[in-house]
């Protein structure tokens, strides 16, 4: 039997923004080793810092992105920021300073490159960074940690091993997760990219979540956030109703847990906010 959101409830009044500011749309979240909560958002000040309890700490990026769109940290804290509009990932140390740039700047790559509206990032545990590519390819990518290509796989299609929207992606000790938005289904690869299954239970999902007890977050555009075992089994949902009440979403886009258990999600088009739900 699912559980409807008993894992969690929603903390009221979770990280108020400085006086005048809004999130406007939140793209992608990431919470450090230090607990830090970093929100990418596609408004005046793109990169928003919280720490776990709520509380602003800084904000920075801005006039970098044309339109964020996801977010990943790594174990050494680097941020990892997808541009959607100018086709470029970049890769942030934990000081701010930008150490590297996936792609070419304001230049959509031809059918089966990297990139043309990617979408997302996600590391393995060698350091090889997987890339969804996106809105205006249907791929993913692989690089090393230095930025070189190593292979991509995909193409447009309803398939096994074919995209309609790739839009986010998580790996972890042996397999690729993709959510593969508009076909509704989590496609899972092995890290050299050959199919193994699928996950059809979702409803157009954008990102993906692993915690450290082999759970499955993801945030489904379709109004709800679903848990999963790694078996594709859906344990329990958040929300399913298109709301702005608390606990409920508009359109969940992006999603992270701290270490403490606790899950940040936040939401695009007309939903333009972030909310914490706690463990209970």
């Amino acid at each position: 039997m699912i559980r409807q959101g008993l894992e969690y409830e929603v903390v009221k009044g979770w990280g108020r923004l400085p006086k005048g500011w809004v999130y406007t749309q939140v793209a992608g979240v990431a919470v450090d080793s230090k607990d830090r909560v970093l929100i990418l958002c596609r408004g005046e000040h793109p990169i928003i810092v919280f720490t776990c309890e709520g509380e602003f700490i800084e904000s920075w990026g801005e006039g970098t992105f044309s339109n964020a769109h996801g977010a990943y940290i790594d174990g050494e804290d680097n941020f990892y920021c997808v541009d959607s509009a100018d086709h470029t990932v970049r890769k942030y140390a934990k000081d701010g300073e930008l150490v590297l740039t996936l792609g070419e700047k304001n230049r959509p790559a031809p059918p089966g490159k990297p990139f043309n509206k990617p979408t997302d990032l996600a590391q393995a545990s060698n350091g090889d960074l997987y890339v969804t590519d996106g809105y205006g390819n249907s791929n993913v990518h692989r690089f090393t940690a230095e930025g070189e290509l190593i292979q991509s796989w995909g193409g447009p299609g309803i398939g096994p091993g074919q995209f309609n929207l790739p839009h986010g992606v998580w790996v972890d000790e042996k397999k690729v997760y993709v959510a593969d938005r508009q076909n509704n289904r989590v496609q899972i690869f092995t890290l050299d990219g050959a199919y193994v299954e699928e996950w059809d239970n979702l409803l157009r999902p954008c990102d993906i979540f692993f915690d450290k007890r082999g759970r499955v977050h993801v945030a489904e555009l379709t109004h709800r956030v679903s848990i999963l075992n790694k078996r594709g089994e859906a344990l329990a949902r958040i929300g399913g109703e298109e709301s702005f009440t608390l606990g409920q979403f508009v359109a969940p886009h992006c999603l992270w847990k701290d270490s403490h258990g606790a899950l940040y999600v936040g939401e695009v088009l007309q939903g333009q906010r972030i909310q914490k739900f706690a463990p209970v």
